[in-house]
Formats: structure tokens, sequence, C-alpha cells
């Protein structure tokens, strides 16, 4: 698989770095940005990147590696960050939004006698684990409309509450119950989206003035619209569970990556990789 998209990588850095240029430096964010996918698509660690014998299987290239003390000091600074994102934009502009997006977080474990101190221990898919969680909205695109790495015990909506602040076009919001919120539900109509969430045994009921927007979430999936739009969630666990069922995909996070900027910059690097292999593979299929 690496050999596979490999080309189709360098050749995305290449072309975005012609817009990107950064004064006074010795490697430009290109540079950077391709030993970062260089190894997250290898799953090895960035100082093996940075070997000369590793880059050797390619011809597509920089001229020349930073040494891993140059990759680990700029790759968290703003300029790599503008580039990576650069990088990002560059892969969802290519389809166009979803009338539907979808909440959802997918957490990469870590041991549980990791020391990490950043790595909190929250609830995932089979219990209690401990580590860090992505949250995401899709929306149909190969890359999320928004993203956010959190540790594993911060609640999902709470971050979807930032996350909706990074979306603009409008539409449905299908999440699970964990969404289930009259705050949230408003935030959701206030940046266009009615949310979708299948709402406690409370809602509705009692004295207490409750969220219209959650009441409207209510009513919308007694009706049949409603549970046929909610079905189309599993959309959501297919663009999640693509991005960890190929070589060099999103997994467990490795021994390496445990402070919360590095564990952003390897997630951000597999989101990459993910999103160019979609593309790639809708291209040839067209």
């Amino acid at each position: 698989m690496g050999r596979e998209l490999w080309p189709a990588l360098y050749h995305l850095l290449r072309d975005v770095a012609k817009d990107f240029s950064q004064k006074g430096v010795s490697y430009q964010p290109w540079v950077l940005a391709a030993a970062l996918l260089w190894a997250a698509l290898h799953d090895r660690a960035l100082r093996w990147a940075c070997q000369e014998q590793n880059g050797l299987t390619t011809t597509l290239r920089p001229a020349r590696l930073p040494s891993p003390s140059t990759l680990s000091r700029r790759l968290h600074g703003a300029a790599t960050g503008w580039f990576l994102r650069a990088l990002e934009q560059r892969i969802r502009g290519t389809q166009d939004p979803g009338l539907v997006a979808f909440l959802d977080g997918k957490p990469p474990p870590v041991s549980r006698v990791s020391k990490g101190k950043d790595a909190k221990v929250g609830r995932g898919a089979g219990g209690m684990a401990k580590g860090h969680k992505p949250h995401a909205a899709w929306a149909s695109r190969a890359m999320p409309e928004a993203w956010e790495v959190t540790p594993r015990n911060v609640h999902e909506a709470v971050v979807a509450g930032r996350l909706l602040g990074q979306l603009s076009h409008g539409g449905y919001l299908p999440a699970d119950g964990n969404y289930d919120s009259g705050p949230l539900a408003g935030r959701a109509m206030a940046r266009g989206y009615q949310l979708v969430a299948p709402a406690g045994a409370s809602a509705g009921k009692g004295h207490r003035r409750q969220s219209g927007n959650r009441l409207r979430d209510v009513d919308l999936l007694a009706g049949d619209f409603g549970k046929q739009l909610y079905r189309r969630r599993g959309a959501i666990e297919r663009s999640c569970g693509n991005a960890t069922a190929f070589a060099g995909g999103l997994g467990p996070l490795p021994a390496w990556v445990r402070r919360p900027h590095r564990v952003r910059t390897w997630v951000w690097a597999k989101l990459l990789i993910n999103g160019r292999r979609i593309v790639r593979k809708q291209r040839l299929a067209a």
C-alpha cells in the first residue's frame, strides 16, 4: 500500500509547495511534511524517516533530509501547521460536502500501564481504556470538515460544540446518544444544522423548559424520514473505519507518540494519508 500511495502523496506535497514558501530556513515545510508522512505511512518513528538509507527505496524524495532534532523542533511549529492545513484543504476541496454530516470519534488506545501523563482513561468500544480520542465531523468527503484530538475522558458533546463552530454548509447532523444535548442542538441550529441524536427518556417530559431544537430532534426521529436519516449514520462508521482498515492507517498509538502535540500531528498525518487514499481510489474507479 505504501508503494502505491507515496507517489500520490509526494506529488500533492510538491504541488501545494508551489504556493507555500518560508524564508530564512534550510528546509521548507514541505520537506518536513514529507518526512512526517513517510514515517506515518510506514508506522515508524520520525528519527527513522530522517535516515538516508530508509528513504532510498524511492526516487520521490527531497534532495536533503532534516536531522531528527530539526524535524522534531519545527514539525509542530506554525509554518508546518499551515502547510499541513493547506494539504488538508486541498484534499477536502476535491469533493463537495454532503447535506448530511456526521459526528463521532474513534479512539486509538494506548497501554493501560503507559506512563504518558496526558493519556486519560475514558469510555470506548468494549469498555474503559486509556488514551486520546480524535473527534470529527464528516460530510461525505475524503477529509473531515473539522476534527480535534482530546484526552479520552473529555465528553463528546463538549468537543462537538467546538467542531460546530467550523461547519458552515448546513444540513442534518446525525450522531449517537452521547451527543443528546439541548445546548448542542441550539449551537447546531445556529450553524444551519439539525442535530439528529437519540434523546433520553426524559425528552419532552417534565415541568422544566426544554430546548425547542432538541424537541424538534425528538419529533424528527419519531417519523420515517428521521429513522431513515439516522440509519445513514453508518457512513461515519465506514469513514472512521476506513482510516484504520489499510496498512499505514490509524491504529493504536505507537510508543513514541504520547504528548498531545505529537498525538495531534500523528493523527493529522494519518488523516491526510487516508484522505489521499480515498481520492486516489475514487479517481481510479472513475
